[in-house]
């Protein structure tokens, strides 16, 4: 047997942040999140079931992938094979257009991608909350790029187990509102620290872990009321705020993202505010600043942004479409 599927999918930024894990197995957020999926970045993946492999092998942008990136990938298409009767072996082969590693969701886009086009070419035609459960496992952001629009992923229970089940869900459609995502690159490496890592030192050494958990459910019923309701400076403000609170439980335990880069486009974002713009910051587990407009204002808020010293680029990213097969779907 030879399966073989190709999957697309986008990276999201979250709005409300997920930052930490519930202890217990199965990995499970510790607070919801809120998230916009991107369109302008996006990750290809080709999964191919093969017998004539001798093990799983796995290739992000031409190179081999490293013992942990693998190792989260293989146990994904465990899962495939355990659900589908599959027992050979996968070639995959992922090609992000954006710098991955680094602080712009490359796992929640690659592992959404990965979730359903091994699903596809394992022959499972499981729906798209279903393969959000199977990407969570993986990457909990990941269970979110599965869905277009706006999203939403809760919490998970107290003391989970592998025997629970979490996936995302819509909240609201593409074009609910006139936003666009200006995401300023600072580097085109990878950060030092995993969001992984950093999460587990957060909430085990952090000063600020009981505040973070304590306000983060809060803040995202706020957001989540202004995304519904499309109050785009609303959505802004809050959003920045949770980012900011994201960070600054982080830093306390000596996790540091940011660099003189980001500092220099976080008060640029405010400085184009105060001039009448609408523009706010958010930034997620890495040092590139991502720029929440309104579409009137995002040519003038770019051209400022790529003036900051240390802005590489910019690109410019509206909400976009979940994850989906391309090529034809599924050959074999």
């Amino acid at each position: 047997m030879s399966g073989l599927a190709v999957a697309v999918a986008h990276p999201n930024i979250a709005l409300s942040k997920y930052w930490g894990k519930r202890v217990g197995s199965g990995n499970f957020p510790a607070v919801p999140s809120l998230s916009v999926t991107l369109s302008g970045l996006s990750t290809r993946t080709v999964v191919q079931f093969d017998q004539a492999l001798s093990a799983d092998h796995l290739e992000l942008s031409g190179r081999r992938a490293d013992e942990v990136a693998e190792g989260r990938a293989v146990a994904l298409l465990d899962r495939v094979r355990q659900a589908s009767g599959i027992a050979c072996f996968a070639r995959v082969e992922s090609v992000n257009d954006f710098p991955t590693a680094s602080g712009l969701a490359s796992s929640a886009s690659g592992f959404a991608a990965l979730a359903l086009a091994s699903a596809r070419a394992a022959g499972l035609d499981w729906d798209a909350a279903r393969l959000s459960d199977l990407a969570r496992r993986s990457s909990a952001s990941a269970a979110r790029s599965l869905f277009g629009g706006y999203v939403e992923l809760d919490a998970g229970p107290p003391s989970p187990t592998d025997a629970d089940t979490l996936q995302a869900r819509p909240l609201a459609p593409v074009h609910h509102m006139p936003l666009v995502v200006l995401v300023c690159v600072t580097t085109e490496g990878a950060k030092s620290v995993g969001s992984t890592e950093g999460m587990r030192a957060t909430l085990e050494t952090s000063p600020y872990a009981s505040a973070w958990l304590d306000f983060a459910p809060r803040l995202h019923a706020r957001l989540r009321a202004a995304v519904l309701s499309a109050d785009l400076p609303e959505v802004g403000r809050l959003a920045e705020s949770s980012a900011l609170a994201m960070h600054a439980s982080a830093i306390a335990a000596g996790v540091v993202y940011w660099t003189p880069p980001t500092l220099a486009a976080i008060a640029a974002v405010k400085a184009l505010r105060e001039s009448g713009l609408t523009a706010y910051a958010t930034v997620d587990a890495g040092p590139h600043v991502k720029v929440l407009v309104a579409r009137t204002d995002a040519d003038a808020v770019g051209d400022a942004m790529r003036r900051v010293p240390g802005v590489l680029r910019v690109i410019e990213a509206r909400p976009g479409a979940g994850a989906r097969c391309v090529d034809g779907g599924v050959a074999s």
